[in-house]
């Protein structure tokens, strides 16, 4: 561990020494990249000073801040970070909105402070639950609002859109209060994605209350062991998923407070779930009276001040990274999800957005490491992630993060002293988009399947990967859910389990089965289902917007289908539980070797191994040809029984395979494996076989 006397010399951490004197921060690693750090250092030491006042991301944050930036204790003290704001005043409902009542004071690092005294009765001028907003004198002399971008809760009023500022400090009683703890770092992520906002059948914005006491437990029978939690960042624009962050430390009021979302959290702890917080640190949201761009009057704040703050594509702005109080403030938002919501890690959003300065846009990558390691890459953004990971696997040894990244860049799940980026698991992105492409363009005879398990087995060595077969992207307007795409209308028309059983549903019924195990099986260390998928959803995603009327329809979870006892998405239902019971039994998620013994073109078969327990994979994509006396290939001897079979009349199979017989290991070498037996493989069809172990 570096300490104080050398730190300096090693200048391993681009944060500013005030910062890593404290004895809680364990020093970077020397494989950071060191001329980047040195600039960083150098340049972010001069612009900022070495203040303490706003609270530093990797030391104890404050007991009596209650924004960041506004304590209660006895006064009011606030301090913003503004340097290109000519003037700073603070105003809401405690001063009736008089504009310059309280003007703050400029330091020389463009911190502006101020301490409104308290109360003749000793209270805090401004109280728990009253609108604040700072007024801004911008460097051409205009006068705007802004809210404080350290915000804890944010609100719209009934009359506009526009959020307005609420100053939290709830009393005692009413601050949640923890009761479970938080879970170990899981070997296996069976994630639900989900967003509060829609997990609800009605037409509305579901609540933080009804996801906990709805949803929360579908999620546990479905045996998932960890739920990922969409758009819980304040964004003024509810049609954006959240992906337009406009408060970074508000939890979204639109579902209900902060307390009933430490509740939900809590709650999911009870059940002994991971809660993963999707956060959005790629770009912020450029809306300026209710965001933080523009928060001083410059374009430069929180931003670059030229076209490399601007994502054209995504309309939004990107951060500096190398500006020291940018680093203070996403940071601290890290520790502070971490620690007021007990959050037990993070899916990064946008990372390959972060990685190039083209954003990656328009650049098809190919694998080859020169595509990585040149001057496309923005290195601020990668020291900037680096950070992230060391500081909330530092202070949170069992926090989790995932990296949402499409173009392959190297280590980045290597651990940060590898000169890695030190995510724990990145998203195989690659995976939905070749069932699409197969579903879109291919006819089911056409398909090839040496093509496809190569896409589900590419990955970077030694880093560790979720795979999916679809998640929210796909489910949004304008696209297809898996569901839909092999169902089309008769989604609607044919999902009674009375109504007649065409090619169509029988097609569908049996690919959206094998899709999902073979992409479970045999894509990633983890495993990632949006809510809905499970049980085929029939809709799509569309959010109120002015282009549907603000309808509602589209934006909701119809959980009813899959426990109509009088519909087939009860079969999908019961079949994502097969799946996630029958992967706890025998945990091949953390299995280090997989073995494809057979992608056989014409067959259309594909079998693999995956663990030491016996555990057999045979997938039949074909569309009319089954198979007598198939010979598997297998590595162990001994006898194997049916674990898994999606042809079983429980998933509305067609019943063709004994689930009860057992094959026995011939010693006959087939497909280079040292033992094989034969099997009936009917078409469209997966079956999952394990050796029995003679001594239980």
């Amino acid at each position: 561990m570096a300490t104080a006397s050398n730190i300096d010399d090693l200048l391993q951490c681009p944060i500013c020494l005030d910062i890593l004197h404290d004895p809680k921060v364990l020093d970077c690693q020397h494989t950071f990249c060191a001329n980047c750090l040195k600039v960083h250092h150098t340049s972010s030491s001069r612009r900022s000073g070495s203040s303490n006042t706003i609270d530093c991301p990797t030391c104890r944050l404050r007991s009596n801040l209650i924004n960041n930036s506004i304590d209660s204790l006895p006064g009011n003290y606030i301090v913003q970070w503004a340097p290109g704001a000519r003037a700073l005043y603070i105003r809401g409902d405690f001063n009736n909105w008089q504009e310059k009542q309280y003007p703050l004071t400029r330091d020389e690092w463009g911190k502006w402070t101020i301490t409104i005294p308290p109360l003749a009765d000793g209270s805090p001028a401004i109280k728990h639950g009253q609108a604040i907003k700072l007024l801004v004198e911008t460097p051409s002399g205009e006068l705007v609002d802004r809210l404080c971008p350290w915000s804890r809760y944010v609100q719209q009023t009934e009359n506009s859109k526009v959020f307005h500022g609420v100053f939290y400090n709830p009393p005692d009683d009413q601050i949640y209060k923890f009761k479970h703890p938080q879970p170990k770092k899981k070997d296996r992520l069976k994630i639900y994605e989900a967003h509060v906002g829609i997990s609800s059948w009605k037409g509305e914005v579901a609540t933080y209350e009804n996801f906990r006491v709805n949803v929360l437990p579908r999620i546990v029978r479905q045996g998932y062991n960890t739920v990922q939690l969409m758009a819980v960042m304040e964004h003024a624009y509810y049609a954006s998923f959240g992906y337009q962050v406009t408060s970074f430390f508000a939890a979204s009021s639109r579902y209900g407070t902060p307390e009933e979302l430490k509740a939900l959290v809590d709650e999911a702890h009870r059940y002994g779930l991971t809660v993963l917080l999707d956060i959005v640190h790629s770009h912020a949201c450029k809306n300026t009276y209710d965001g933080i761009n523009m928060f001083d009057g410059t374009r430069g704040c929180f931003f670059h001040d030229n076209a490399r703050g601007y994502h054209d594509l995504w309309d939004s702005r990107c951060f500096n990274y190398m500006e020291r109080e940018v680093m203070r403030f996403l940071l601290s938002n890290i520790r502070y999800w971490l620690e007021e919501f007990k959050f037990d890690g993070f899916r990064f959003d946008g990372v390959s957005s972060m990685l190039y300065h083209s954003h990656g846009i328009a650049h098809g990558f190919s694998g080859s490491y020169n595509e990585y390691f040149g001057l496309a890459t923005d290195t601020d953004s990668f020291n900037y992630l680096q950070l992230a990971n060391y500081v909330s696997q530092t202070l949170y040894p069992e926090s989790i993060t995932i990296a949402e990244e499409v173009s392959g860049m190297p280590a980045l799940c290597r651990p940060i002293n590898e000169g890695g980026a030190g995510f724990d698991y990145r998203l195989a992105m690659a995976i939905p988009d070749v069932w699409i492409k197969l579903l879109k363009e291919k006819k089911d005879e056409d398909w090839n399947v040496g093509d496809l398990t190569w896409t589900l087995v590419n990955r970077r060595w030694s880093e560790k990967n979720i795979a999916y077969a679809e998640s929210h992207d796909q489910a949004l307007v304008g696209d297809k859910t898996i569901a839909h795409w092999l169902f089309d209308s008769q989604i609607y028309t044919h999902m009674q389990v009375l109504a007649e059983r065409t090619l169509i549903v029988e097609r569908g019924l049996a690919l959206h089965k094998m899709i999902r195990l073979l992409t479970y099986a045999l894509g990633g260390e983890g495993w990632l289902n949006f809510e809905g998928n499970e049980f085929g959803h029939p809709e799509w995603l569309d959010f109120p917007r002015i282009g549907n009327n603000d309808s509602y329809h589209y934006a909701r979870r119809l959980f009813y289908l899959a426990d109509d006892e009088a519909l087939r998405y009860k079969y999908f239902n019961a079949w994502d539980q097969a799946m996630n019971a029958c992967e706890e039994a025998y945990k091949w998620l953390s299995a280090k070797n997989t073995y494809i013994s057979r992608r056989h073109e014409d067959d259309k078969i594909v079998v693999f191994e995956r663990g030491n327990q016996g555990l057999l994979f045979i997938f039949n994509f074909h569309p009319t040809k089954s198979f007598t006396d198939y010979r598997i290939g297998c590595a162990q001897p001994g006898k194997y029984k049916i674990v898994l079979n999606s042809d079983s009349r429980s998933f509305d199979g067609l019943d063709r395979v004994d689930n009860e017989q057992i094959f026995t290991a011939e010693d006959y070498k087939w497909d280079e494996r040292p033992f094989s037996f034969k099997v009936y493989t009917p078409n469209r069809t997966a079956i999952v076989l394990a050796v029995i172990d003679e001594m239980k």
